[in-house]
This record gives structure tokens, sequence and C-alpha cells, in this order.
């Protein structure tokens, strides 16, 4: 059974690293994540770039040129951000999907401080229905002491689906800690679905794991089959071989098992 993982990052994340303001290039963190799909068994991963462009934070035009000789395993989703990214960003972001470079968009609510529905959001959903693709929204708690996470709220995400009935949508995280929220949308919307990346920093603890498998499991006997549900690690910010016991730990039909492992992520992202 192939295993793909649909939320994955080359930041450079120092906490992760443990060691204050080291620095690890881009080239090294990519063999990181090839050699942790490698050892976890993992088929394709899907790379997603940041709202902003930094020392730490790779652009989306450099990821998409240190992952060309992957691209049998990699895919590339486009972060935005309405307070970091101009036109000329966009334009690049319409060629990119015309000529499947990158995969998606994805916009980090609570990070940046504006809710999905925000207007100026709208020529990226455009952008996305034109093309096919689809769009991710971070939803729920969030890596950064900055954000607020009333933006990133699983509700806000009802009126972009409504609004916007041809995009599939991707809600990350499952809008943890709000998931009976994220439910009713993904029961509401049949072009909703969400990720179950990142939904612990590291390593699972036995009471974590069981508290969120309760969780993951009522999501799944409320929404109904088939679900709407994508494997994704948020690696490195989460273990990938911890994530990969988690996902066996949920028990799942092989029905359920496939659609979370790999058919979802197939469907949605075209792959």
């Amino acid at each position: 059974m192939p295993i793909l993982d649909c939320h994955v990052h080359l930041n450079n994340y120092n906490e992760i690293n443990r060691v204050k303001e080291k620095f690890v290039s881009l080239e090294e963190r990519l063999n990181q994540l090839l050699v942790s799909m490698q050892n976890n068994h993992i088929d394709y991963s899907i790379i997603l770039s940041s709202y902003k462009v930094d020392k730490d934070r790779p652009s989306t035009y450099k990821i998409i040129n240190s992952v060309k000789k992957h691209s049998s395993r990699l895919g590339v989703v486009a972060g935005y951000s309405i307070d970091s990214h101009n036109n000329e960003d966009l334009e690049n972001y319409r060629k990119w999907l015309k000529e499947g470079l990158i995969k998606g968009i994805k916009l980090y609510c609570g990070y940046e401080h504006y809710y999905p529905y925000d207007e100026r959001y709208q020529r990226v959903y455009d952008m996305c229905v034109e093309n096919k693709a689809p769009l991710m929204i971070h939803t729920g708690d969030t890596f950064s002491p900055t954000a607020k996470i009333k933006y990133s709220h699983p509700l806000s995400v009802d009126e972009v689906a409504v609004d916007n009935p041809e995009l599939n949508i991707i809600m990350c995280h499952l809008g943890n800690p709000w998931i009976v929220d994220c439910q009713e949308i993904l029961y509401k919307n049949r072009n909703v679905y969400a990720d179950i990346s990142g939904l612990f920093v590291g390593n699972f603890s036995f009471s974590v794991e069981s508290h969120y498998i309760g969780k993951i499991k009522e999501l799944l006997n409320y929404v109904g089959a088939p679900h709407r549900l994508l494997y994704g690690s948020d690696w490195p910010l989460s273990s990938m071989s911890s994530y990969l016991s988690f996902a066996r730990c949920l028990r799942l039909s092989q029905e359920s098992n496939d659609l979370l492992m790999f058919k979802n992520t197939k469907t949605v992202f075209k792959l």
C-alpha cells in the first residue's frame, strides 16, 4: 500500500534542531526529508512553502528548483500571504500551476491576521478553480506566539466553501483543538477535506495518542463514508515514524485506511 504525506516543510526550525540560531541549508533539509521518507517507506510527500521568505523559509521558487530531480517523489504547494506576496508572485503561481510545478496553494490564516473569507483572497480561489488545484488553509492552533487564532478557526472555512463550490479546500490540522467544528464543516461541505498533520510536535505520547484516536474516530462516525481525511505529518515539526504509528493505531477498515493514506491525496491533488 502506498503512503502519501500531504504536509511537510523545508523550513529551518531552530526549535527542532535544538541548537539556537543553527542554520541548516536547504539542500541539507531536503536530504533529511528524503532520508526520513526512505526510512519510513513514504512514497510521495508534498512540501509546503511558507507565508513569508527569509533565511529560514525558502521561497517557492527555490523549493521548486531544489526538488526538480525528485519530482516522482516530491510535490510543492505554494504558500500565499496578502502581506508578503504581490501581483507578480500570483502570476508566477498561475504559471507554475499550469505547468504542474506546484500542486496547489496554501493560506496561513492565523499566522496572517485575516479571515479566509477576506475578499482579497478571492483571486487565489479563482486561480485554484481555473487550474483545478486544491487550496490548503491553516486551521487551529499555531506554532507562532504572534499568530492570532481567531483567524484560524475552522468555522471560517464554511463561508469560503459555500461561496466557492467548485473549489476543493483542505483544512490543515483538523482545526485542532476545534475538531468538533472541523467535523461539521466536513459533514456539511462536500468540497472540503482535512489533513491530520501537526496534532503534536515531536513524538506522540501514549496519552496524547489516545486522545486524538478518540477524536478522529468520533469525526469519522459523524462525517460518514467515504470520509475526506488526508494523511500528513507536518514533518519536521512532527516525527514521521511516530505519525505512522499513530495512523496504524486508528485501526481503520481497509477502505478507510486506503482513503486516508493515499487515495484522497491522489484525488484532490490529481497525482
